[in-house]
């Protein structure tokens, strides 16, 4: 394996809310290599060449024309998250077509942009790794993901940070939003506790 395959194999996943990802409709790559990785641009400043995302598989659908396509409906406590899986990705897509919904699944993938007939921009995650784990697990990504957001809205402020710029470029730079999103997601946990 090249190095150059190697520092790719090694980027890491961004644990991220189902607000700020779907929010994330700008991608762009470091360089003009064909090759290079495709980053999305989280609106709290950071590059995202792959997330981490747990939450409730509620439903999935072969979404295909010729060949199988399998869309997965995925929920956090604040939103909502489509993975999408096919030939390419035959393990994801496997475990989609055999899913029994509701589960909670964790989702490591990339994150894909396109544009609709109407000129919006759809986000969605393409999986490289999907499985089943426990709402113990799920809670832990919760706090953590809550933890990490809080991280990037405080270093928003860091003017010098080329990706900071980048956001407030091409995002309104509002981020009371992605704050309530934390909110929502820690509130979730009490009342997980709670029932």
């Amino acid at each position: 394996m090249s190095q150059n395959n190697q520092s790719q194999s090694r980027e890491l996943a961004h644990r991220v809310f189902a607000p700020e990802f779907n929010d994330s409709t700008h991608t762009f790559r470091e360089t003009d290599d064909e090759m290079a990785p495709v980053y999305a641009l989280l609106p709290t400043g950071e590059k995202a060449n792959r997330v981490f995302f747990v939450g409730t598989l509620t439903e999935t659908d072969n979404v295909g024309d010729k060949e199988d396509y399998w869309q997965g409906r995925i929920v956090d406590p604040t939103g909502t998250v489509f993975v999408y899986a096919g030939q390419y990705q035959p393990e994801a897509e496997e475990f989609l077509r055999e899913a029994n919904p509701p589960i909670f699944v964790a989702v490591t993938g990339k994150p894909r942009t396109y544009e609709t007939d109407d000129g919006d921009v759809n986000v969605s995650l393409r999986p490289e790794y999907i499985s089943e784990v426990t709402e113990a697990t799920r809670q832990r990504w919760v706090t953590e993901t809550a933890a990490q957001t809080l991280d990037r809205i405080e270093a928003f402020d860091n003017a010098s940070d080329p990706y900071v710029q980048m956001a407030q470029e091409k995002y309104d730079g509002d981020l009371d939003r992605y704050r309530q999103t934390v909110i929502t997601a820690l509130a979730s946990l009490e009342d997980d506790h709670s029932s």
